[in-house]
């Protein structure tokens, strides 16, 4: 039996940060390099409904597309309402044990359902603090998710794995779990837009 990690609180903070994203911030830089505000939700309105549908093995269109590692595409109209309904939708889907359990597609890729859930799990988070951080909102992360996170990044090179994290970054003295995750995944915990 694989075992289940709870993408509820990842989904509850990443929902938090989405509603106070105002339309004033879209054009704004995220700790994505090169990336705006307004790709980087356009981005979690794909990748919520590819995981959900990783999630129920319903392989086709969502899971069988590669994500787009270059031409990020500006935030489409309603993307408010969709990750709304997405970011719920993608939690329940990975709460049902099943999700966990054999093979599934994400990005059109083949994987362990055990190993796409903590992909998802990763994209919410670090994707929930980029857009945070770039839009001057807090982020918190519970000791639960951090635990699994930790786990999942040590597993990658710290020199960097192309599609998914960028080079580790020294994480400085007296930094938190949380910030320990951030700086292996590649990304400055002190990340600021100005």
């Amino acid at each position: 039996m694989a075992e289940l990690v709870d993408l509820g609180p990842a989904g509850e903070q990443l929902m938090g940060v989405v509603v106070d994203v105002e339309d004033a911030q879209l054009g704004d830089p995220t700790p994505c390099e090169g990336r705006t505000v307004s790709q980087l939700l356009q981005h979690l309105v794909g990748l919520t409904g590819a995981f959900r549908a990783a999630a129920e093995k319903d392989l086709g269109p969502w899971t069988d597309t590669p994500p787009d590692a270059d031409d990020w595409p500006d935030a489409e109209p309603g993307w408010r309402e969709t990750l709304a309904h997405r970011i719920p939708a993608l939690v329940a889907a990975w709460r049902d044990p099943e999700a966990w359990e054999g093979m599934t597609r994400a990005g059109g890729v083949d994987l362990p359902g055990q190993v796409c859930g903590l992909v998802a799990l990763d994209e919410i988070v670090l994707h929930g603090w980029d857009l945070a951080r770039a839009t001057g909102q807090s982020y918190g992360c519970d000791d639960s998710t951090v635990g699994a996170l930790m786990a999942f990044v040590e597993g990658f090179d710290e020199a960097g794995t192309p599609g998914m994290f960028g080079p580790a970054v020294t994480a400085g003295p007296g930094t938190s779990p949380f910030e320990q995750v951030l700086a292996r995944s590649g990304r400055d915990p002190q990340w600021s837009a100005s």
